[in-house]
This record gives structure tokens, sequence and C-alpha cells, in this order.
């Protein structure tokens, strides 16, 4: 015999029932919107200044990956702290893929480490696909008279203290990069962070700092023109651009692989079939030989691994180099 129910029970059950048909339809209606998707123009976020390397890259990208998705992606640069400012800015967006942002390994995996209260962690994202790697060389003035590595190591390690180094900003790549360096050769260097890349070279080529650490692609021009000097280009390949430049892997300095990568992140919970889509755009963007072309011209190295290895790789990197940050007190004040 069935026990009759009672009108607190039947009110129960209807709720739960109205409760489950609104969360069929609600994910009913996400999955029509994704299968649909894009179907209105995309914000690319950069973390950086107009003009920069990442943003000269982020521009490339729009374009070819709005003609293959067949919708206009509108790049917004919203630069300070280090990129901070830009990537926070994603968490207060919906997942939905229509705002994404081209980051940097220095804003996704070391700031965290670096500054006292950075409002995300390294796996707040989705990790959407890799896009690029970027190799680095050591400079130094012309007006400090070394001519080699081991002359730069000599000197530093007969003064400490006295030798300078510029680079774009407290944990920037150029500044972690030298830093390691530094702790690879037993020698201590004094930081004079500047505002951005430019400004460092420029801090170089007129003497106000004695070294730099930079990507290739800002300082190529100044080495071709001997307004800095190329000691090393930190990794174990040479650049075809500077044939006569050794690898500091040559010159017997043992440094970890420097990880200069960009990658295209969004919001945390971008559904699958959205990602795949915005994949498929970056795929179509690396794989072309325009780009590659324009990427070699640029010093950058496409990179075609998956979401899920350039996250693991943003995540291994945050300990390695977080760890490192550390032991060696490069945290701002």
């Amino acid at each position: 015999m069935s026990r009759r129910q009672n009108p607190g029970e039947m009110t129960m059950y209807k709720t739960l029932s109205r409760l489950m048909a609104a969360a069929v339809l609600t994910v009913g209606a996400g999955l029509a919107h994704a299968d649909t998707f894009p179907d209105r123009p995309i914000r690319l976020i950069v973390p950086q200044s107009a003009g920069s390397g990442g943003d000269v890259l982020a521009r490339l990208m729009a374009q070819s990956m709005g003609k293959t998705l067949g919708a206009s992606i509108v790049v917004e640069n919203r630069a300070g702290a280090n990129g901070i400012i830009g990537i926070s800015s994603l968490s207060g967006m919906p997942p939905d893929g229509y705002a994404i942002a081209l980051a940097g390994v220095s804003q996704v995996s070391f700031n965290k480490h670096v500054y006292p209260s950075v409002p995300y962690e390294t796996d707040d994202f989705t990790y959407i696909a890799p896009v690029a790697d970027t190799p680095y060389v050591l400079v130094v003035s012309k007006a400090s008279g070394i001519k080699t590595l081991a002359q730069f190591i000599e000197r530093a390690r007969a003064k400490p203290k006295a030798m300078t180094f510029g680079s774009a900003g407290v944990g920037n790549m150029t500044h972690l990069t030298m830093e390691m360096l530094a702790a690879k050769t037993g020698i201590s260097l004094t930081h004079v962070p500047y505002k951005g890349s430019a400004p460092a070279m420029t801090g170089v080529m007129s003497g106000e700092v004695d070294a730099m650490v930079s990507v290739v692609n800002t300082a190529l021009s100044q080495i071709k023109n001997g307004d800095v000097i190329a000691l090393a280009v930190l990794g174990n390949k040479r650049i075809a651009a500077l044939p006569d430049v050794p690898t500091s892997a040559e010159q017997q300095i043992d440094l970890p692989p420097m990880p200069g990568w960009y990658a295209l992140i969004g919001p945390k919970g971008i559904p699958d079939n959205i990602v795949s889509r915005l994949d498929e755009g970056v795929k179509a963007f690396v794989n072309d030989p325009a780009t590659q072309q324009r990427m070699d011209e640029l010093f950058l190295v496409p990179m075609k691994t998956s979401g899920a290895q350039i996250q693991a790789r943003a995540m291994a990197e945050s300990v390695e180099w977080g760890k490192f940050i550390r032991d060696n007190n490069l945290q701002s004040q």
C-alpha cells in the first residue's frame, strides 16, 4: 500500500522538477551557443603596450584567426604592472570564448611569485593553445669595453654589484633570465628596471647600464648597427641572423631552457567545443607558410603542441622559477 504524500513533499518535488528542467534548458542553450560560435566579434586582450613584441604577434594572429573563424577579432591593449592588469581582467569575463588573451610566461607563471598581491593563480585560466616561443641574447654597451662573455663574467666577479643590467621590469623574463645567468656563473649584478624593453635597450646603448638580456627581435638592429655588443645567445642553438654570436652552452654556461613563450588563454571554464574552435584558428595561423616566414623575421618559433601541454608547462615553470625567485629574494617590494 503506497504512502500518501503530504503537501510539503509535493511542493518539494515540484520545486526539484522545475530546477532540473531549468538546468536542462540552460545546458541546451549553452550547447546551442557553442555550436554557433563565433557569431559576434571576439576581444583579444594583449597585456602589453601597442608596438611590443606581444602586440605585433597578436595582431598577426587576430587577422589570420578572424578569417579562419569567420568573425572579427579586435585587439585590445591593456598594459601595466608587468601584464597583471590585462590578464586579471579575464577573471571578470564570462567563459564563452568572446574574451581571450595572448599571455606570456611572465604573466601567468612568474608574477604571482614576484608581486605581493596578484589576483589570480597559474591554473585560473583555460589554456587554449600555445602560439610562439622566442630566444634571448645577452648584450652589453660599447662603453663597457667588454667583447666576450668570459670578460663580462671576469669583471663582474672582480667587482660584485658594480656592474648594472637593465630589464623591462621586475619579474619580466629580461630580468629573471639575467638573474639566472648570474646565479649559474656566480656573479652579482645590480638590477635597474625600466618601463619596457625599448627604454632598457636605450639605457644599454647610452651606457646608462652595462648589460641587458633581450629577446632577439628587440636587440637585432642595435646589434647589427654596432650600437651594442652581443655576447651570447642564451640556449643551445645559434641564430641564423647572428651566426658569429656563440651560445651560452658553447661557452660552458649551463642554463635551463629560457621560457619566452606566448599562449592563447581565456577565463576558466570555456566549453570544450569552443576551445576546439579557437584552437583551430591558432593551428591554422601557426601552420600558414606566410606566418612562419613572418615569425622567422620576428625571431619567433611557432609552437604546435596542445593547450593541455602549455598548461602543464606553465604550471611546471611556475614551480621551478617560483623557487628560484624566492631563493634569490627577487620579489618586488
